[in-house]
């Protein structure tokens, strides 16, 4: 065996849970999908991350915290949450029979001085598990902890450390697991054309039956969701920052929804509550969905043979009054994901139209579209009477018919000028002198110019020879973030290189 790899980021982390069966039915999900859509829309997913708050229910102190991931090499694990008690981890393989993986594991080097205290049952634990939160850490009785991989687990087990009574100073995992929504990630195409793409949740049960014909404990669960148009670093994924974290009434995604293993023996006929599905459609302008799951102990009637929910409004969708216990877990996930789409914009003193030889993209009034990777796409642009196209930005160049290879979201640019008199048609067209560049800002923050003199701000237009290239600077206040150009420019990078012809216009946002 290898021997254990210390590491010491502070960077939280994302778990997924699927079992085997899980994993097979996915594939043939896809598989159909792709089937019945030749033009099937596509995404990426580059990187799911998350951390969760727990509190411990053991009704002992806990000397550490263990994360055992099946399936996982330790090559893909990118590092740990370490601002807590017991600081980073060590990694390290295991096998047993054939079932191989990772346990990452936290551990007390002397647990009379560094514990977990057990969690008074009854009482909150929201915000009070940090390190920095000095007032409530020490007697919390709850924890934070991450681990961060980019690897597909078949299962994921999450377990406080206990002194083991047997052997003084030796740490043995505790049972039952700790009921931790660990979601699996996976994009869904669309299967009618102009549809955007799906990313997909699954969270299956976190307790598993501990006999063959008894069901597994029951967890009530919420689930909160944004997206946003920025990709969310791991030490954002806090309960203490709302503003990268749903929580709002207004981003419930779903409400108590009971999530229980069924036994091995139900077969068909279980009640099918051991897993949760959701999915959020995703926009051009999404970089990352970000996902709250709240885990709380079902505390109403239980079949005493087979240990099933027996809810008082027979299916288990409502939360009757007395079957909600303690607050017991909240796993902050995010995937951060990029689209692929086209995405169209007009510009400049004139009128114009662009169109996709598929008629998918009519700009007009349809200027986004989402695509499969890979997709070459032709576009063409038509002024209106009176207006000149003066040529592409973004992906394409010049001013005949230009053809796109969607990759990500393929930014496209077209610029109309107005002309003197006369005129109109596609391509060509004169661009004129004494060329006027403007930029408008919104939620505050500035853009500045390599030359023209803008700082917007205060002075949001410059007059350049036609022809110049300005490179424009986005700027965020502090707390902010920049969001994105629109007009002229495109995307989300700080910086945009226009070259100037006729009158252009840009818009710089910055998050709230």
């Amino acid at each position: 065996m290898e021997s254990p790899t210390p590491i010491s980021t502070t960077r939280p982390t994302h778990h997924a849970k699927p079992r085997a069966l899980a994993l097979a039915r996915f594939a043939i999900l896809i598989a159909a999908s792709a089937a019945l859509n030749a033009f099937a829309q596509t995404a990426t997913i580059y990187g799911s991350l998350g951390n969760f708050d727990v509190v411990n229910n053991t009704g002992e102190d806990a000397c550490g915290f263990e994360v055992e991931m099946e399936g996982v090499a330790s090559t893909t694990v990118v590092g740990t949450f370490s601002s807590q008690r017991y600081g980073p981890a060590t990694v390290t393989p295991y096998t047993t029979g054939t079932v191989s993986g990772l346990r990452v594991r936290h551990e007390s080097l002397d647990c009379s001085l560094n514990k977990t205290v057990a969690h008074p049952p009854g009482t909150p634990f929201g915000g009070t598990c940090y390190q920095w939160n000095v007032a409530t850490y020490a007697n919390a009785g709850c924890e934070h902890f991450g681990v961060h991989y980019n690897a597909l687990t078949t299962n994921i087990t999450a377990r406080w450390l206990v002194a083991d009574p047997a052997r003084p100073g030796v740490n043995i995992p505790h049972d039952p697991p700790m009921a931790i929504a660990m979601p699996t990630y996976y994009i869904q195409p669309a299967v009618l054309a102009n549809a955007e793409p799906v990313i997909v949740d699954v969270v299956e049960a976190p307790e598993p039956p501990e006999a063959p014909d008894r069901f597994g404990n029951a967890q009530w669960m919420k689930v909160f969701v944004r997206q946003l148009p920025r990709e969310v670093a791991l030490d954002e994924l806090l309960t203490d920052n709302p503003l990268v974290v749903p929580m709002d009434a207004t981003l419930l995604e779903t409400d108590w929804q009971l999530i229980q293993a069924d036994p091995p023996t139900s077969g068909a006929g279980g009640r099918n509550r051991g897993r949760h599905q959701g999915g959020s459609t995703l926009k051009a302008t999404t970089r990352s969905v970000v996902r709250r799951y709240e885990m709380y102990a079902y505390t109403g009637v239980v079949d005493p043979v087979t240990n099933e929910a027996l809810c008082a409004d027979i299916l288990c969708k409502v939360a009757s009054a007395g079957e909600v216990g303690d607050f017991i877990s909240a796993n902050m996930t995010a995937v951060n994901v990029q689209g692929d789409f086209i995405n169209v914009t007009k510009s400049g003193t004139g009128s114009g139209n662009v169109d996709s030889a598929d008629k998918r993209i009519a700009c007009g009034s349809k200027c986004v579209s989402p695509y499969a990777a890979g997709t070459a796409i032709a576009l063409t642009a038509r002024a209106n009477s009176g207006s000149t196209f003066a040529g592409w930005t973004g992906a394409c160049t010049g001013t005949a018919g230009c053809t796109v290879t969607v990759n990500g979201v393929s930014a496209v640019g077209a610029v109309f000028t107005a002309q003197s008199s006369g005129g109109g048609g596609t391509g060509g067209g004169s661009t004129g002198s004494g060329s006027t560049l403007k930029v408008n800002v919104s939620n505050s923050g500035t853009v500045t110019s390599n030359v023209g003199g803008i700082n917007c701000g205060t002075a949001c237009t410059a007059t350049v020879a036609a022809g110049t290239v300005v490179t424009l600077t986005a700027t965020p206040p502090a707390g902010k973030t920049f969001a994105g150009w629109s007009g002229v420019c495109v995307g989300t990078a700080t910086t945009c290189a226009v070259t100037v012809s006729g009158s252009l216009s840009t818009k710089a946002s910055f998050n709230k």
